[in-house]
């Protein structure tokens, strides 16, 4: 019996002397003649944990209420009685003036127009304005609010990101149709 329990312990030793991670080892050659290798893939890079998206203002108006594209960023900051039925809504983005224009051409296929140089305010008239019922012609205005050295335009929200948007853009969609008598 004392020779097994020998035989044991002495073969126990050697397995753990070939597994032992300080013995050096041999280098293999790389790769392997023989073997295919795969490419290798770098290991992602840790990120930082990406905040909860911000809750979506259930007052905000959508592209479909409006009748008019809303900038991809752009944030609901208000909305405000134009008179005659009509409302206007504001909406702050961090996007730069000239962007803004170029992407109101786009979408709407209009040219619009400069309406001031100082500080610089573009206009697109959609629809034809129709002063017995209407307060302002449909359409979007958009403002440069760093003009002049300006911070830009303070984010009403209280501690809202960020803190001040360069360019501002308003929305007048038409009045609601008014009702037919019968």
């Amino acid at each position: 019996m004392r020779g097994w329990v020998v035989g044991v312990l002495a073969s126990a030793v050697v397995a753990t002397s070939a597994f032992d991670p300080a013995a050096p080892q041999t280098p293999q050659p790389f790769p392997r003649p023989g073997t295919v290798q795969a490419p290798a893939v770098p290991a992602p890079a840790p990120t930082a944990p990406t905040p909860p998206a911000a809750a979506a203002d259930p007052a905000a108006p959508t592209e479909a209420t409006l009748g008019f594209p809303i900038y991809p960023t752009a944030q609901f900051l208000a909305s405000y009685d134009a008179g005659r039925g009509q409302r206007y809504y504001i909406f702050g983005v961090t996007a730069p003036y000239a962007d803004l224009v170029l992407y109101y051409r786009s979408q709407l296929r209009e040219r619009g127009n400069e309406v001031f140089r100082e500080p610089p305010t573009y206009m697109f008239e959609v629809g034809r304005f129709r002063s017995e019922t209407m307060a302002f012609p449909p359409g979007v205005t958009i403002k440069d609010w760093t003009w002049g050295g300006s911070q830009g335009y303070p984010n009403p929200k209280l501690g809202g990101e960020p803190a001040r948007f360069p360019s501002i853009i308003m929305i007048v969609p038409p009045p609601p149709p008014a009702p037919t008598s019968r």
